[in-house]
């Protein structure tokens, strides 16, 4: 791969042009159209941890994006000065430095902008739902499970919100035309994790396969970005960079978070930190210095605040971030020419000299935070909603312009975004009956991941009366 492709411009559908006068480059204009958006204001009422939650200070879709962005941009600064500087890649200057990083800075933003309602969880119910009843469901006389290819079936089994991202970032955003947010196919490179359909996805064959990287009605736009950017087959580089972003926000966020809603406390996380569970054998440099930073953060604490656990974590994270943030760089310095290649297969913060603290607190987060009941409780309630509203709107979706639709799936099919209507209107048509089946499903999932958890809930008890 070579930076001259990997950074290409080149815009997916028609763009009106720059106008007279616009000094900014192409990636800083992503930039502008992402954060005027809808679909990202809406990040700010979707879940990142803690379903159906009220509390201010508690991180949002919204906040996790910025938090991801900032250490995007940052990675990919200290990542190619370092380059720069040894001379390891003679094409490596100041331009490409620059546009890594606000294509990064974008990639933050977006990274999670196909996600469902209710976090990660909200994947799983639509996965789930589709386990449950697409055996069931019948279009036009024939099963559904005839008509969609093995590759349409995998999309809806295998529902992934890396997928979702491409559709809406590509189609969905309907504000111009039916091509989307019209972003650079250098940051829709970068936002494509996993370069494989959902049907050949396969975990135990490595992290390019871990998940689908789009679905079928995109797989056009997909085959044109990676032949554009020269990335075929492989990730782009910077997608290791936003991965590993995105691994030092929510590590070391949703443990502050968890702090701070009083699930672990400062006590409980030296301790573990502390113990043989966590602790490297032999001794782990940067580990071992950053124990004895949460000790002096204490110390220090005590003598000013009279509850001085918070006040400590929040102080030793920052520290931790930076320490991530310089390990990692090093260690995209250290594996350049394999990620070059195509050949590199491991996340950033795996290989890392800064691991064992990552993989710590990841553990840590998992079984103090993740299965307490203040996240178990709420997703009970969310796997209800969804369920609800998946069980009345494909139904809906399916039944419409048929004589079998009824005057309640009429209203509940006008209940679905207009935009969203006029995205399958534009694609379903000409197609054949799989194609009209595949795109309906997918009109149905495109209306629910656009939801924010608190319009799902209204939704939910408006239908319900």
């Amino acid at each position: 791969m070579e930076w001259k492709k990997l950074l290409s411009d080149k815009r997916h559908g028609r763009t009106g042009g720059r106008r007279k006068g616009d000094l900014r480059t192409e990636f800083q204009r992503d930039y502008h159209r992402i954060i005027g958006s809808a679909s990202f204001r809406r990040l700010q009422d979707k879940t990142q941890v803690f379903p159906l939650d009220r509390r201010d200070f508690v991180r949002t879709r919204l906040t996790h994006s910025l938090e991801t962005a900032s250490f995007a941009r940052s990675l990919a600064q200290t990542a190619f000065t370092l380059i720069e500087s040894t001379g390891a890649d003679p094409t490596v200057n100041s331009t490409v430095r620059e546009s890594a990083a606000d294509i990064l800075e974008c990639a933050g933003l977006i990274h999670d902008i196909g996600n469902p309602p209710f976090g990660h969880f909200g994947e799983d119910v639509i996965r789930n739902w589709f386990a449950v009843n697409l055996p069931d469901i019948t279009f036009e006389g024939h099963r559904a499970e005839e008509l969609l290819t093995p590759q349409m079936r995998a999309d809806l089994l295998r529902f992934e919100g890396n997928a979702q991202a491409l559709r809406l970032l590509t189609k969905l955003h309907y504000l111009v035309d039916e091509n989307g947010f019209h972003l650079t196919y250098a940051l829709l490179d970068t936002i494509i994790k996993y370069p494989v359909s959902s049907d050949k996805a396969d975990g135990s064959k490595g992290l390019l396969y871990k998940k689908a990287g789009y679905y079928t009605a995109e797989e056009d736009i997909f085959l044109d970005i990676k032949r554009t950017t020269g990335s075929t087959g492989c990730r782009s580089p910077l997608t290791f960079l936003l991965e590993a972003a995105d691994d030092i926000a929510y590590t070391t966020a949703d443990n502050e978070d968890g702090v701070k809603c009083g699930l672990i406390t400062y006590e409980q996380l030296r301790r573990e930190l502390r113990s043989d569970r966590y602790r490297p054998s032999p001794a782990n440099p940067e580990y071992e210095e950053l124990l004895e930073k949460l000790d002096i953060y204490y110390e220090r604490a005590c003598e000013m605040h009279s509850h001085p656990g918070l006040n400590t974590v929040q102080n030793w994270i920052i520290a931790v971030q930076g320490r991530l943030i310089d390990s990692v760089t090093h260690a995209f310095a250290d594996n350049y020419a394999a990620i070059m290649e195509g050949t590199f297969d491991r996340p950033l913060t795996e290989v890392c000299s800064a691991a064992p603290v990552i993989k710590a607190l990841y553990d840590i987060e998992c079984r103090y935070i993740f299965a307490s009941r203040e996240i178990i409780t709420p997703e009970a309630q969310t796997s209800e909603i969804l369920n609800f509203l998946l069980d009345k709107f494909v139904f809906a979706a399916l039944r419409h312009g048929t004589d079998k639709c009824t005057i309640a799936d009429k209203k509940l099919y006008a209940m679905i975004s207009e935009s969203h209507r006029e995205i399958y209107r534009i694609y379903s048509e000409g197609k054949d009956t799989s194609w009209q089946l595949y795109l309906r499903l997918l009109l149905v999932t495109d209306f629910i991941c656009g939801m924010t958890d608190g319009y799902a809930r209204e939704l939910y008890h408006a239908i319900r009366g």
